[in-house]
């Protein structure tokens, strides 16, 4: 019997709607071709000067692809992306994650181009497509980044290894690089870009964290605050000071606008804790309730050979024997130094003690005689 591949519910209807409207879209295209112009579909996807009266294309264009193998890659990524984000998340908070990171990007790529059109007067940035999961699969990389920041990928049978913090910087190379020719869009650098920073934002700083239950965590904790996931950390070393300095200031600045709010002290003392894991996974779902179970076996375990290290030091280092008892004429016992001293000594006089002494002078007399 074939082995049945367990996909969640969200992520099966993404998929299913990718594949429609992918489809769709290639349909559309094919009837309408004409060398002498480019087929645009403004009710499915987002293009800022014919999209305005078709709202719903700021989310339906995330999930539209225009070629195969740009399709291939998507339904690569949410497949196993999907599945593993929203078995650690669960379909209610994955379903956010998604919302967030389609529609940011898109309004803030139509507001780009828009902007650009007002400068330069020229249609072209206004009849530029929205449209792809770029912004879902470099999303899916920073929250990689946050679930596994220590974790190295190896490629090229050891030649190159790197740690998954990485590889959004990377995608947004890459991305830029493609984007300077015909094989993608402009506007596919923007959504990289507005991708990133609007999936690291909601990540550290709005995400609603699960409380771990054998602690006085609050149960209203949002974002992460750890170190291991701060925006520098996607940055080489060298232009780590740089780049932190840089976004601490612009943190302020959103702390001071009410835009974000700084971390809890609950917060910060679970992100000290390294409780990342019970932080960012359901309480209720299966592999939760496993890696909580495990964990306290581990630190149950830990207890006990801390424990089992520190009896033998506690106690001391040359126990006394139990007093044994004689068994016989084998065993010798050391005599004690008072009872030296009585064998060496003349004996004491007793109460009732009789003594006799041999008459020695009386023979000695008649041997003298």
């Amino acid at each position: 019997m074939p082995a049945r591949i367990n996909v969640p519910p969200l992520t099966r209807a993404v998929l299913g709607v990718l594949t429609v409207q992918s489809f769709l879209s290639a349909v559309i295209r094919f009837r309408q071709w004409s060398a002498t112009s480019e087929i645009v579909i403004p009710y499915l996807t987002l293009i800022p000067q014919l999209s305005l009266v078709y709202p719903w294309t700021l989310i339906s264009t995330t999930l539209v692809e225009s070629n195969v193998f740009s399709f291939a890659i998507a339904g690569a990524t949410l497949f196993y992306g999907g599945r593993y984000l929203e078995r650690a998340w669960s379909s209610a908070e994955f379903a956010k994650f998604l919302a967030v990171v389609s529609l940011i990007p898109n309004l803030l790529t139509f507001a780009a181009l828009v902007t650009f059109f007002t400068f330069t007067r020229n249609e072209r940035w206004t009849l530029t497509v929205i449209a792809g999961t770029i912004p879902l699969q470099i999303s899916f990389l920073v929250a990689f980044s946050q679930l596994v920041p220590a974790h190295t990928v190896t490629l090229f049978r050891g030649m190159v290894s790197l740690r998954v913090p990485r590889f959004p910087l990377l995608y947004v190379g890459l991305v830029t690089l493609l984007s300077l020719t015909p094989m993608v869009s402009t506007a596919s650098f923007f959504l990289a870009i507005f991708g990133f920073i609007s999936s690291w934002t909601y990540l550290r700083f709005f995400k609603t964290v699960f409380p771990d239950l054998d602690t006085s965590q609050s149960s209203s904790l949002r974002g992460d605050a750890s170190e291991t996931f701060a925006f520098a950390e996607f940055f080489p070393g060298p232009v780590k000071p740089l780049v932190a300095a840089a976004s601490n200031q612009v943190f302020d600045v959103l702390v001071a606008m009410r835009v974000c709010a700084p971390f809890s002290q609950d917060s910060v003392s679970a992100a000290t804790r390294g409780n990342n894991f019970i932080q960012r996974t359901v309480p209720g779902s299966a592999r939760a309730e496993a890696e909580r179970r495990r964990a306290l076996a581990l630190r149950a375990l830990d207890q006990r050979l801390h424990a089992a290290t520190a009896n033998p030091a506690s106690a001391p280092a040359h126990p006394s024997p139990p007093p044994s008892q004689p068994t016989g004429p084998t065993v010798q016992t050391q005599p004690q130094p008072n009872t030296q001293t009585a064998m060496t000594s003349q004996p004491t006089a007793m109460l009732g003690e009789t003594n006799y002494t041999p008459d020695q002078e009386t023979g000695d007399d008649k041997n003298a005689s």
